[in-house]
């Protein structure tokens, strides 16, 4: 699979820059050797994969959002439905098992992230190429929310909900919300949970990715291959 993406990225690549020889035979000198454009872009796209691969292993593992600081909590509005719950037999704990809930199911769904980044990925042109290399310390990262966002919200979403179903996280707030909203003179609530967490989740994925592009860029010991030492040496 991972062969299959290198081929396609390396066609997209050299189909966009057939129109033009020079800039496909464009060299850069580096202190190994020579980088072609199908180095740099081989090398960017091995970079911003070590980054996906690390925030969707390290975010679907168990509690790897519970335990750390991507830990999804409830939104804004839920915390008057807690308040009011807190006194109600049944809802003492409603908003730390609520909590719990959505964490679980969340790190449930963050693996099936993964491949709609990939699918990005094959679809640099060598501009973006360019640019990623030589831009900011995060441009890889943002390449990505700009190109997959919308992309990963809509796929992810669904997913989550799924997720939140099997942990009966939904069911359970909805239960919360339904006494709440029974409540005399009490303003309705009626939050979107699942839209909150997959905003939440999507968060946590981007600024690990983000961390990692920032390591490679900057630490030489986290290029942890001769194309990654090689590619990025250009922009030390």
């Amino acid at each position: 699979m991972m062969k299959k993406i290198a081929l396609l990225l390396l066609f997209s690549v050299v189909s966009l820059t057939s129109c033009d020889q020079k800039l496909l035979d464009t060299v850069l000198n580096s202190g190994s050797g020579v980088l072609t454009n199908a180095d740099i872009a081989n090398g960017l796209k091995q970079a911003l994969e070590k980054g996906v691969d690390a925030s969707v292993t390290y975010l679907s593992k168990e509690n790897g959002y519970y335990d750390s600081v991507y830990k999804i909590l409830l939104p804004p509005e839920a915390q008057k439905v807690t308040s009011k719950l807190r006194a109600i037999p049944g809802f003492g704990n409603l908003e730390e098992e609520a909590i719990k809930r959505i964490n679980k199911a969340t790190e449930d769904a963050a693996s099936k992230a993964g491949p709609i980044f990939l699918n990005a990925i094959t679809q640099m042109t060598f501009t973006d190429v360019k640019n990623i290399l030589m831009g900011e310390k995060n441009a890889a990262t943002q390449y990505l929310h700009n190109k997959t966002y919308q992309a990963l919200y809509d796929e992810f979403k669904p997913v989550l909900v799924n997720s939140l179903n099997k942990f009966n996280a939904l069911d359970y707030w909805s239960d919360a919300v339904g006494t709440y909203n029974k409540i005399p003179f009490v303003e309705k609530v009626n939050p979107d949970l699942a839209d909150h967490v997959a905003n939440q989740a999507l968060m946590g994925l981007f600024d690990l990715i983000e961390k990692k592009e920032y390591g490679i860029r900057t630490d030489i010991s986290q290029r942890t291959s001769d194309l990654l030492r090689k590619v990025f040496a250009q922009q030390d």
